[in-house]
């Protein structure tokens, strides 16, 4: 039976990166993928023991690779060791760079190649890292998924690969994810959290890619209309040059205005979306997108720049408009809190879209792509 091998270690970094979506989507391929064939063994390479990965055959890594230096120690140097005793036929490195000298075929999912379009954004050693082994990892890989269309696009534009080399296998939402009818639980939330009746959300890292100094000038727009009563939340663990939102806070005079609750375990951010009149998510740019899906997969209308990947995921069920364009992103998010009958079609449009996405799916699709890379197509599927 053909061994497949998955690198997990980066679930062992801190909980906020474990909160982020390429973790998400770690977590939910380590939690599907053996139900979708039993034509395949699967073998989970991880950084702790506590990760849930039901039918898989778990090797627990005696490095501490909780640090960057030494996960990328493991990778290059431990994990083709690793890949060989185990006798793997087809390696997926899951985020960006897998082993340069793999004894096996490997396969690369690349989410998205800001490190490339929006270098200055980037710590230095993070950039040359990403840019090095990401492109080495490309051009030596037996394949490569890719998160959507656009970031096929950039990968075969960019790194200079085939377009057949790379399939587009998106990215799910967790069942978890749905709007919540006992409105007691939000209730509770918001008491627990000291938070207004009417919020305006945003879920992501903080760092400059995200654009939240858009979503602050909007806002800052929106805050000096009188009968305005919407408080901003810009929830999400701090990523690089953080500070700098905080700074553009004080600067813009909404002390006191916007909430910053920090990161959100993953138990709670369902609760996090139903608890908000609209979510807003104006990017620079994104592989994916996970949070807009999320929020309309639990009733709440997004707003996204229409850039990337976004206008892909969200289609024709939320509002785009351009990322840095503040006035035009105010006008969108009083539009869509103000007229109740926007509102609600906006609502039942995200719910029927999100439908389309499960990370069921996405797990199934790469069980299909790996069964293609190792020839064996045509096995049954469970």
């Amino acid at each position: 039976m053909p061994r497949v091998g998955l690198d997990a270690h980066l679930l062992s970094l801190s909980k906020s990166y474990r909160g982020a979506g390429v973790s998400r989507y770690i977590s939910a391929l380590l939690a599907h993928l053996p139900e979708n064939d039993q034509g395949l063994s699967y073998v989970a390479f991880l950084g702790y023991s506590r990760a849930r990965c039901s039918g898989w055959r778990k090797r627990v890594s005696w490095w501490r690779t909780e640090s960057p230096v030494t996960r990328i120690l493991w990778e290059q140097l431990v994990q083709p060791w690793a890949a060989f005793r185990e006798r793997l036929d087809l390696l997926h490195a899951p985020v960006y760079v897998g082993p340069l000298l793999a004894p096996c075929p490997v396969v690369v999912t690349i989410h998205d190649l800001s490190f490339y379009l929006y270098p200055e954004l980037f710590r230095p050693r993070n950039r040359i890292y990403l840019q090095t082994f990401a492109r080495r990892t490309a051009e030596r890989s037996a394949g490569i998924i890719a998160v959507s269309g656009s970031t096929r696009s950039d990968i075969v534009r960019i790194l200079g690969v085939p377009r057949r080399k790379v399939t587009v296998i998106p990215n799910g939402v967790g069942e978890d994810m749905q709007p919540i009818d006992d409105r007691q639980q939000v209730e509770a939330l918001r008491r627990r959290y000291s938070l207004p009746e009417h919020l305006i959300l945003f879920v992501g890292t903080l760092e400059p890619r995200k654009n939240i100094a858009t979503l602050l000038e909007a806002y800052a727009v929106l805050r000096r209309k009188q009968g305005f009563v919407h408080r901003l939340v810009v929830a999400g663990g701090k990523g690089w040059y953080y500070e700098e939102i905080y700074a553009m806070v004080e600067c813009l005079g909404l002390e006191g205005e916007v909430i910053f609750p920090g990161y959100i375990p993953q138990s709670e951010l369902a609760l996090w979306y139903n608890a908000a009149d609209l979510f807003v998510y104006p990017s620079l740019y994104e592989g994916f997108g996970i949070p807009p899906l999320e929020a309309m997969a639990c009733g709440t209308p997004v707003i996204v720049s229409d850039t990337s990947s976004l206008p892909e995921v969200v289609g024709d069920a939320g509002v785009i408009v351009a990322p840095c364009d503040a006035q035009a992103l105010a006008e969108a998010m009083l539009s869509v809190v103000s007229d109740h009958v926007h509102h609600r079609a906006l609502r039942d449009a995200g719910l029927s879209r999100a439908r389309a996405f499960s990370w069921r799916n996405t797990a199934a699709k790469t069980a299909g792509f790996y069964r293609q890379l190792l020839g064996i197509e045509h096995a049954q599927a469970a």
